[in-house]
């Protein structure tokens, strides 16, 4: 993946917060959908792609004075009266200084989880996502998020099945999530992934902390491996692609699940390397 210097942050336009929710409850790890306006008619966001948020900080090494963090659009954006119209999903985030051990927020999401309606933010972009429908839709899909890493995965099956429509390969979503964000994608009242339910293409596995309690890590192998006889199937095929978003431990989870599905690392190693090599493997990692 390209280091976020290396994207053009030339570019940069005015959104304006016209929702901010929190999805989780009070007592656990915030995490809220927040949706967006942007006036000037020349910005245009895909399905496919994210796009930046500039957030004003002390210059750092480099005297750059702006900080810069990608999102995904979480929902199919949408153009009204030359405005765009978008959607992302934040967790609020801290992190712990390796030599102090002092905690430090995360300047991009808590700026984000403060945001008040009607405030503005700088926004950059958009920029591509490794996430590309096959051309071929008799193609099988298994797309992995983990936490918030299931966002670029809510526009993606949205517009295979109502822009693209017709997919005839299987499209299994492992998703690792609690509380709102289950709400949010799987629920009638908001209409979202229940919509393709009656796909028989189309099915969502929810990984569950083996523990109750929000910071316990999520079981994605597991629900994974609890699905080794068809993802073994799926894997048989040369069409068959694998999409991952997520925490940047998620790829040591999933070698090792996979590898117990093929029966050992070096056969899970040999058929990655094959994904990889034929372009049927897309990671987004933050």
């Amino acid at each position: 993946m390209a280091h976020l210097a290396d994207y053009n942050t030339e570019n940069w336009y005015q959104a304006t917060v016209k929702k901010t929710k929190r999805l989780t409850p009070a007592d656990t790890d915030e995490i809220r959908e927040i949706f967006l306006e942007v006036e000037q008619p020349e910005f245009e966001c895909e399905v496919d792609q994210s796009f930046g948020v500039l957030v004003a900080s002390p210059p750092d090494e480099s005297g750059n004075n702006y900080h810069h963090r990608l999102y995904s659009v979480a929902d199919i954006p949408k153009k009204k009266k030359g405005k765009t119209n978008l959607s992302l999903l934040v967790k609020r985030c801290f992190y712990v200084d390796e030599f102090n051990g002092e905690i430090y927020p995360g300047v991009g999401s808590n700026y984000l989880c403060d945001r008040k309606i009607g405030d503005e933010i700088t926004i950059t972009g958009p920029f591509d996502l490794p996430f590309k429908a096959p051309e071929d839709k008799t193609s099988n899909l298994i797309l992995i998020g983990m936490g918030t890493g299931i966002a670029p995965f809510r526009a993606f099956v949205k517009h295979i099945y109502k822009n693209i429509k017709d997919w005839q390969g299987k499209i299994r979503l492992f998703y690792g999530a609690r509380s709102g964000l289950e709400l949010l994608y799987l629920n009638d009242k908001d209409g979202d992934l229940t919509n393709y339910y009656d796909q028989d293409t189309f099915e969502a596995i929810h990984a569950l902390s083996p523990r109750p309690h929000w910071s316990d890590p999520i079981q994605l192998d597991k629900a994974i491996e609890q699905r080794a006889e068809e993802i073994l199937e799926m894997l048989s095929f040369t069409n068959t692609h694998i999409f991952v978003a997520g925490y940047d431990k998620v790829n040591e989870n999933l070698n090792k699940a996979f590898s117990q599905i093929m029966g050992s690392k070096e056969k899970w190693e040999t058929r990655k390397a094959e994904l990889i090599a034929g372009k049927k493997w897309a990671e987004v990692i933050y």
